[in-house]
């Protein structure tokens, strides 16, 4: 894990809080709390991470947005019992329901169902912003509680 960062920084990073929010099973916890503990600015880290893993909610928003039936049934194998978890978290909640799209399992496909209702991108874009920077921020916090 070490050497992955030391070679591709914050780079890597932001590529791996993409993929982890993309609906393939990864996480970035572990490399975000990596940097932290091998002294990596705890801002930049947050900017990075926060930054990857909304670009990859945005994909699974345009994924449900342009062709959930076509791509979902084809190409990506979501269990039905899953999205019907977040569609229906999503219905009781709303726009809020994005702020949690980092939460695992459910997150990922809250994301996509929300570009299958149309919702709109600034609200998307904050919410989904706000819940996964905070995550980073009280991880962090966390990370760097226990490391001092």
């Amino acid at each position: 894990m070490n050497e992955f960062i030391y070679t591709f920084g914050y780079f890597g990073l932001f590529i791996i809080s993409f993929l982890a929010s993309t609906l393939l099973p990864l996480s970035s916890e572990v490399v975000v709390i990596s940097m932290a503990a091998l002294g990596y600015d705890l801002w930049l880290i947050t900017l990075f991470a926060t930054a990857g893993n909304f670009l990859g909610s945005l994909v699974n928003y345009y994924v449900g947005r342009k062709g959930s039936q076509f791509i979902f049934s084809r190409y990506i194998q979501i269990d039905p019992t899953t999205w019907a978890k977040a569609e229906r978290f999503y219905k009781r909640w709303g726009v809020i329901a994005l702020f949690f799209s980092w939460v695992p399992i459910i997150g990922d496909p809250l994301t996509a169902v929300a570009g299958a209702f149309h919702i709109n991108l600034r609200v998307f874009t904050f919410w989904v912003i706000l819940g996964k920077a905070l995550r980073y921020l009280l991880l962090l916090g966390l990370a760097q509680h226990l490391f001092s």
